[in-house]
């Protein structure tokens, strides 16, 4: 458990500036505090806003920081020092890249709207809500305050004149975005045009190397110790235990508003983590094969290709319903959208000769349907990077 536990910090890198447009400042939400709307050690929560123009001037897009979670105090002690628990340890600036591109050539569909990047400061994927404070640690669950009041805080801004919005995000924040799409829908204006995507959110309840499911054994503890349970969509909580309410095949089937999934069929993140979590990789045989997939054996890349198996099995909620949308590429990738180069540069990934900003920005203004998947190998797309981590 305790690799497993560390996992978030091998997402850090989902937080590296990138280069982008230029720096956009950060701004800390400090009105949030007094409705106890807090990161982990009790400091404001933040974002980073640049603004619309044009064409744009009334369209959102509210993306979603990605950087795992915590499962106890220990894990979310060692998360409030930095940036990914107390927005006192973030980067005071952000550059914008992808789809929160401001260039027009690199992001043709929405570089002129209002662009949004929530910084994640909560690790429960801004589920969290205990109104208890432990003295003795001094930790704040209050994820799903802070989702909130950020939201609250943008419609203040203007977003409640919205006539075209989209709720994103990477990785963490892509589960989030998932879990709070229908929210977000219902607080928008009803004649704005409203969507959800996750990229690289589409964590699967999969089986591990040793036949369990030691995900859903890691998610029961982020959803016991955030509170997260009276958060989570109603819809799937009422049908089941909540921490399976984590899981996007579970909570996709009653989901109202449109979705598009960009995740890699190898995700790069669940094969570490989902697939051969250390804990259950106890000879250590899946040391190197999880990390890069030429070092794999046969045997191994026998197990990864059911892998594989089990996503298309998930992600039947999502090609089984005509106003959702998927690009489901093969490589070896986790969060695909955070850089101009793999969303639309010309040496990104493509599936059916489509990039992912073509395909995403088609199915948000309904010019295509898009649902396509990959070839099914590690190694047969061409168009794959190295291993990519963007956020």
């Amino acid at each position: 458990m305790e690799k497993l536990k560390q996992c978030w910090s091998g997402l850090l890198v989902l937080a590296v500036v990138v280069i982008g447009t230029g720096a956009v400042p950060i701004t800390y939400l400090q009105s949030a505090v007094a409705k106890g709307a807090v990161c982990l050690d009790g400091s404001a929560p933040a974002y980073h806003f640049d603004k619309g123009f044009g064409s744009g001037v009334n369209n959102w897009i509210v993306h979603m920081e990605g950087g795992g979670w915590c499962t106890d105090v220990a894990s979310c002690n060692a998360r409030k020092n930095t940036m990914k628990g107390s927005s006192k340890f973030m980067n005071k600036d952000f550059g914008f890249s992808g789809i929160l591109g401001g260039k027009q050539n690199t992001n043709p569909d929405f570089y002129n709207w209002n662009r949004i990047k929530v910084r994640y400061c909560d690790g429960s994927s801004f589920t969290g809500n205990v109104e208890a404070v432990n003295p003795a640690n001094k930790l704040f669950f209050r994820g799903a305050r802070v989702w909130r009041a950020v939201i609250d805080d943008l419609m203040a801004k203007g977003m409640k004149n919205a006539q075209n919005a989209i709720l994103s995000g990477c990785s963490a924040g892509a589960l989030a975005a998932i879990l709070h799409c229908d929210t977000f829908r219902a607080i928008l204006p009803p004649t704005a045009r409203v969507k959800c995507v996750s990229d690289a959110g589409y964590f699967i309840h999969g089986k591990d190397i040793s036949g369990g499911s030691y995900i859903q054994t890691y998610y029961s503890k982020v959803v016991a110790l955030h509170g997260s349970a009276k958060t989570l969509p109603v819809s799937c909580t009422s049908k089941m235990k909540p921490e399976l309410c984590f899981f996007p095949q579970n909570v996709v089937p009653s989901m109202r508003t449109p979705l598009f999934v960009i995740n890699a069929a190898f995700d790069s993140w669940q094969i570490k983590n989902v697939l051969a979590p250390t804990a259950v990789d106890k000879r250590k045989e899946w040391k190197n094969c999880k990390l890069d997939l030429k070092k794999c054996t046969a045997a191994q890349l026998k197990t990864v290709q059911g892998f594989r198996d089990q996503m298309m099995r998930a992600l039947s909620p999502v090609h089984s319903t005509p106003s959702r949308g998927l690009f489901l590429d093969s490589c070896h990738a986790h969060c695909q959208g955070g850089s101009a180069a793999s969303w639309s540069g010309a040496k990104g990934p493509q599936v059916a000769n489509s990039k992912i900003s073509q395909a995403v920005g088609n199915w948000f203004y309904g010019r295509n349907a898009f649902q396509k998947i990959d070839c099914p190998s590690p190694i047969c797309n061409p168009t794959c990077p190295a291993i990519s981590t963007d956020e």
